[in-house]
Formats: C-alpha cells, sequence, structure tokens
C-alpha cells in the first residue's frame, strides 16, 4: 500500500505498523493544523481590526497579558461608543458567508466541531478538500464582522479535513482516515486556545454524550496537539488567553455553593440548546433563499448589538474583565442571556463559526453574576467571587457539550490557573449530569456502541472457543473415490452418495485430490470418451483442508473465502486421511444454536 512513498524497506516497515504509521502522520497533521490556525488567527484579527475597530469604531475591553485590574475600566452600562452603522456589519459579514458556504460547500454551515463528529461517525472519516478552505473563509467573514461565533469550530474542521485528506491520499484505510481526522481537530483546537492537552482530550471524548473517550486515537491526538500548539506559540507567544487573579480553594463547605452553580450552568445550558435548535429550525423554514439566510441572522444580531453591543464577537474582554471584577453584577446577567440569543441568531442562520468560545463567555458571566450574589448571601462562605467566572465558565460548556474532563483542563490551561481542580470537577460533572443528553452538538451519538463506526466491534464471537471436532458428529462420512476409478464408475459410485465434493485417494487411502458434482458436469459436456477419464484427470491437486483441532471460526472463513460448500476434515497427524466432510450448512446450524444459546444467557442476566 505504501510502497509509492519510499523505496526504502525500513520505511516501508515503518509505515505498515498502525502504531508507527499514526505517530508519523500525527506529526504532520500538527504541523499544518498549527500553520492554518496561525494563519486563521491573523486573518480574522485582521478583519476585526479593519471593520469593527477601524471602520465601526467599536472597541470592546482586550484580554491576556496586554491588560490588568488597574487599568481595566469598570463596565457599569451597556453603553459602548460606536458609529450608527455598526449594525450593518453582521449583515455584511452574512451575506459573504452565505455565498461561500451554499455555494461552494454546504456542508461547512454552522459550527465546523459538528461536522467533523459527522464525518467521523457516518462517512468513514471523508471530508471534501474544498470544505476546510470554504469554512474558513466563511468563518473570517462571519467573525471578523462580529458575529457572536468562536474560532475552534473552523480550525477542527480545517485540522480534521487535512487529517481526512492526508489519509484518503495515502489510501489509508476508514479507520486510519478517522484517527488523523480527530488528530487534526486535537491541533487545531490544542493550538487556538493554547490548550495542548485539553484539545487532545476533547477531540477524543467530543464524540460521544456518555462518559466515553475515543481511545485509539489518544496517542496521535497528542502528539498533533503538541505540535500545533508549539508552532502557535512560538509564533503568537505562549502566555495563557485569559489572565486570572490567584485563586485558592481552601474552604470545603465552599463546594455547596459549587454544586448549586453546576445545576445552574446545566438549567440555562438547557435553555441555550433550545434556543440555538429553534432558531436554526426557523430559519430552515423560511421561504427564501439559503444564500440569504445568514444575512438576516447578521440583520437580526445587528439589531440586538444596538441594545447590547457587547454580544458582537469573541465576548473574551468581557470574562477578562468579570475574571478582574470589573463587571456590575446586572451588566453581567444581561449580557449571558443577549449573547445566547447572538449565538443562536449568529451560526443557526448559516453563519459560520463555533460554539465553544460563545459559550465560554456565557457561562463565564453567569459564574460572575452568581460570586457576586452569593457573596451577598453568604459573605463567609465566599473567598473570592471572581473565581466562579472561571468554574462558571467550564461548567456551563461541559454542560452542553458534554465534555466534562476535556473541559476543565482545557479551562485551566487557557487562564493558566490550576489551583480550582476541585471545584472544576464538580461543577463540570454536575452541569453535565443535571441535564442529559443535553448537548449543542447534535452529531455526537450516545456511546462507541452507537456509532456506525464501531458497528462490527461490539458483535459477539458466538463460535469463540469451538473447535471442528465439537461439530464432528454433524459431518458425514466422506465418498472416496479411487484414483484410477473410471467415469461411469464414478457416476455408479456417487449416484447414491451424501455431499457434493468427493476426496480422491490412492491405493494407500490417502487423499490426492478432490472433485465436486460442477466438475463432473464439465467433463461430460467434453467430447471425451468416459472409458478414458479416470477420477485423477478431474480432481483437483491442491486441496484445502481443516484439522479437527481448527477454530470453528477458521473452518468458517475457510468455506467464505472461497465459495466451498464442504470441507474434507483430516487428522492433524494424518493430512492425508479424511475423517469426515465438513458443510457449511452444517457450520451455520452450529453458529444459530450457539446465538440462541447466548441469548437466553444473556436475557436470563
Amino acid at each position: 500500500m505504501f510502497e509509492h512513498l519510499t523505496k526504502f524497506s525500513y520505511l516501508r516497515r515503518l509505515f505498515g505498523h498502525a502504531e508507527s504509521r499514526h505517530l508519523l502522520l500525527s506529526v504532520l497533521v500538527g504541523l499544518i493544523a498549527g500553520s492554518g490556525a496561525v494563519a486563521f488567527y491573523f486573518t480574522t484579527n485582521a478583519v476585526d481590526h479593519g471593520l469593527l475597530k477601524g471602520f465601526a469604531g467599536f472597541h470592546p475591553p482586550g484580554e491576556g497579558v496586554g491588560t490588568s485590574a488597574a487599568t481595566m475600566p469598570m463596565i457599569a452600562s451597556l453603553a459602548m461608543e460606536h458609529r450608527w452603522f455598526l449594525f450593518l456589519l453582521p449583515a455584511l459579514g452574512g451575506i459573504v458567508s452565505g455565498v461561500l458556504v451554499y455555494k461552494f460547500a454546504p456542508e461547512a454551515e454552522g459550527h465546523g466541531t459538528d461536522a467533523a463528529i459527522d464525518a467521523f461517525h457516518n462517512r468513514g472519516g471523508l471530508i471534501r478538500g474544498r470544505v476546510p478552505w470554504i469554512k474558513a473563509l466563511a468563518s473570517v467573514a462571519t467573525i471578523g464582522t462580529g458575529g457572536s461565533a468562536g474560532r475552534e469550530g473552523p480550525i477542527a474542521q480545517i485540522g480534521a479535513g487535512f487529517g481526512s485528506f492526508l489519509a484518503t491520499r495515502l489510501r489509508l484505510s476508514s479507520s486510519d482516515r478517522r484517527i488523523l481526522l480527530l488528530a487534526g481537530i486535537a491541533g487545531g483546537i490544542g493550538a487556538t486556545f493554547r490548550a495542548p492537552l485539553g484539545g487532545a482530550l476533547f477531540a477524543v471524548e467530543v464524540l460521544y454524550r456518555d462518559p466515553e473517550f475515543e481511545h485509539e486515537a489518544l496517542i496521535p491526538c497528542l502528539i498533533s496537539s503538541i505540535i500545533a500548539y508549539s508552532l502557535f506559540g512560538a509564533v503568537t507567544g505562549w502566555h495563557p488567553l485569559l489572565v486570572t487573579p490567584h485563586f485558592v480553594f481552601e474552604n470545603p463547605s465552599e463546594l455547596f455553593l459549587y454544586l448549586l452553580l453546576g445545576l445552574l450552568c446545566g438549567g440555562l445550558g438547557k435553555l441555550y440548546v433550545r434556543t440555538f435548535y429553534s432558531l436554526r429550525d426557523f430559519f430552515r423554514g423560511l421561504a427564501m433563499p439559503s444564500v440569504f439566510k445568514p444575512a438576516l441572522g447578521g440583520i437580526l444580531l445587528g439589531v440586538l448589538a444596538m441594545a447590547v453591543p457587547q454580544v458582537l464577537g469573541s465576548g473574551y474582554g468581557y470574562v477578562q474583565a468579570a475574571l478582574y471584577g470589573k463587571m456590575a453584577l446586572w451588566v453581567m446577567l444581561v449580557v449571558a442571556l443577549a449573547k445566547i440569543l447572538a449565538t443562536s441568531l449568529t451560526i443557526p442562520s448559516g453563519g459560520s463559526g463555533g460554539v465553544f468560545a460563545p459559550s465560554l463567555v456565557i457561562g463565564a458571566l453567569l459564574g460572575g453574576a452568581f460570586g457576586a450574589i452569593a457573596l451577598q448571601l453568604f459573605p463567609g462562605l465566599v473567598s473570592d467571587p471572581r473565581s466562579y467566572v472561571l468554574v462558571g465558565m467550564a461548567g456551563f460548556f461541559a454542560g452542553v457539550s458534554s465534555t466534562p474532563i476535556a473541559t476543565l483542563i482545557m479551562v485551566s490551561e487557557l487562564t493558566g490557573n490550576y489551583a480550582l481542580l476541585a471545584p472544576l470537577m464538580l461543577v463540570c460533572v454536575v452541569a453535565m449530569l443535571a441535564f442529559r443528553q443535553n448537548s449543542i452538538y447534535e452529531k455526537q451519538v450516545r456511546s462507541r456502541l452507537d456509532s456506525p463506526a464501531h458497528l462490527g466491534d461490539f458483535v459477539v464471537d458466538v463460535l469463540e472457543g469451538l473447535t471442528v471436532n465439537d461439530i464432528a458428529d454433524q459431518g458425514h462420512a466422506p465418498t472416496l473415490i479411487p484414483e484410477n476409478l473410471t467415469l461411469p464408475d464414478i457416476l455408479l459410485r456417487i449416484a447414491r452418495a451424501e455431499g457434493a465434493y468427493y476426496p480422491v485417494v490412492n491405493d494407500a487411502g490417502v487423499m490426492t485430490g478432490i472433485f465436486s458434482v460442477n466438475d463432473i458436469r464439465r467433463i461430460l459436456d467434453e467430447e471425451i470418451p468416459p472409458g478414458l477419464v479416470c477420477a485423477k484427470d478431474i480432481a483437483a491437486s491442491q486441496v484445502v483442508t481443516c484439522e479437527v483441532g481448527d477454530s470453528m471460526n477458521d473452518a468458517m472463513r475457510k468455506l467464505a473465502s472461497r465459495g466451498f460448500e464442504e470441507l474434507p476434515v483430516v487428522a492433524g497427524n494424518e493430512p492425508g486421511k479424511v475423517l469426515f466432510m465438513l458443510s457449511r450448512r452444517s457450520l451455520l446450524a452450529r453458529y444459530a444454536k450457539e446465538l440462541e444459546k447466548k441469548k437466553g444467557h444473556y436475557q436470563g442476566a
């Protein structure tokens, strides 16, 4: 399969081994995913800076190392400076996104992570080569003009698309293609959020709604994420995405409040998912060309932004302000709820972008508001109300994505703060369990058992442990034909014989060949005197046999692979001595019997 890659035997052996092949190719996938993340980062920033900041005069607070609590102004109202035509920009982005997506790659619609999940489960890991390019351009148009969407969906689809493309070009199996697809997701997410471990875990966890992992892809995902993160960090810097104060967790009694926050995150997450997909159904039902629907969503988003301009863009600056304690309680509540509506207008209408970033913002502001209220009600219990911003951010997304492990690690990495792991673990698990099957990723399946990608992995081998000797009583005695027996005598001997295959033996009774009824018919069609044709002239000398100690699975495989109806069974120490003939019908009858037995066992259990 890989001979066209290299003529050196060492590399051929290396590529022939699945684990080595995955490791080598995941490095390449990580390089491309990291490069795509860098290009996407600078392109979206350039469009955002030119249109939102430069043209429309919209300047949300910044995030990361360039900010500090001392210089961050207090956000006590929704008022912001901007030019009057700000509300038109999301519609402009919607027009560009709609034309790109619906004219060239309709599967690039919406949030790219869901499309990658669908490709894994239902398409054998196949993603069309043009999809990552269209997704990237459409997402730049959506995000750069203020759409309420994140970068992780497009980057996930870019990385996944390259992994799928690479596996297809190398003519790898569907299993290999799926693994490289996940490696691409891991690389894109790990780089974009500067979270290499979280990105790798997200890729293998996001496929399922139950707590399951695609464990076969974990190592390739780790390798790809490390490479992509290192490349992205070398170009853009190594600082965390968000800066946090020095949080500590030293009061176990506070876990009660975190438990309530987890329930609240799960409840609001259910509202978020319902709103998101209700508006998706609304836009799909509109009697207008799909190309213009993202523009309509953009217009409605622009109208909302006239009242709550904080809903535009990624919103990370407001998370940073909340982490510094620089947002009023009521502002956090209003922006969190408005962000749900803004995201549900941007992506379900056909806009292109991810749901991770908006979900983090919604959860962070919800957590900040909860922390501020908890401080007023339980001043002796709350150690730092700002810590609820970080925990809420993780809990909300874990609840709507069913990825508690990946989310708590990713939030810790993107903030550089690991001191709140215990509250993070509690809130993420509670939020996920509070409203099960409430996922923003509708292409997730419940478990590996429900994935078409693993359709054959869980079939019970009902013939396991059984040998050919166990079915000897269902075989039939062979009709042995001497080598020198002529055709007329052969016809007399087999007229009343059982079966359709006849072993040919020499004077010592050792099998030297075998023929079937069909072989007899072919001879009869030829103009040869029957008295001149003997058994050894008809028989095939290459005989496929099985021994009494062979497994029934091996016998079934031999019958199926050659299209035989019967096989001669020989003794292990005497390969020329035929003990009995084993038919396909006998094997299938035993298979059905064992299957019924196992069904009864499982039902009784």
